[in-house]
């Protein structure tokens, strides 16, 4: 089985569900997807797998959002692609693909929804909190 995640080492987040997902038994497939960044094929169908429309995807913090004006809503879900694509910190991460679905695990734990053995036991992120896998999180 294979899982995949598109990571910034550089983000918390992204690091605590690479964590979990190697908790979990799994080892990924690890695109650091600011070096190595999604076709804009790859990225439409990682957009369309999650019910999201293109700008649901786009990272505000530490990146150009707002030097670019991109909460004016005149932007097409095309032209936020094309921001995307010319600037990849817009992305936010961390996307998860596993042969169960496609999340963006924000937060981090949210990517127990699609792993094959989600039963991780309790697990700490990097600030200190907890979380522990229930059966009954599993959205369906």
């Amino acid at each position: 089985m294979t899982v995949t995640i598109y990571h910034n080492p550089d983000c918390g987040t992204s690091r605590n569900t690479l964590a979990i997902i190697r908790q979990s038994g799994e080892e990924p497939e690890v695109i650091k997807y600011l070096k190595t960044p999604p076709s804009r094929q790859r990225l439409v169908e990682l957009i369309a797998a999650m019910g999201m429309m293109p700008r649901d995807l786009l990272r505000e913090k530490g990146t150009p959002y707002a030097e670019l004006g991109l909460a004016d809503p005149k932007w097409t879900g095309e032209q936020i692609l094309d921001f995307m694509l010319a600037h990849p910190i817009l992305i936010n991460r961390p996307i998860v693909v596993s042969p169960l679905g496609v999340v963006l695990a924000r937060p981090s734990e949210k990517v127990l929804d699609i792993l094959p053995n989600p039963e991780i036991g309790a697990f700490t992120k990097e600030d200190g909190e907890v979380v522990i896998y229930t059966p009954d999180r599993r959205a369906g």
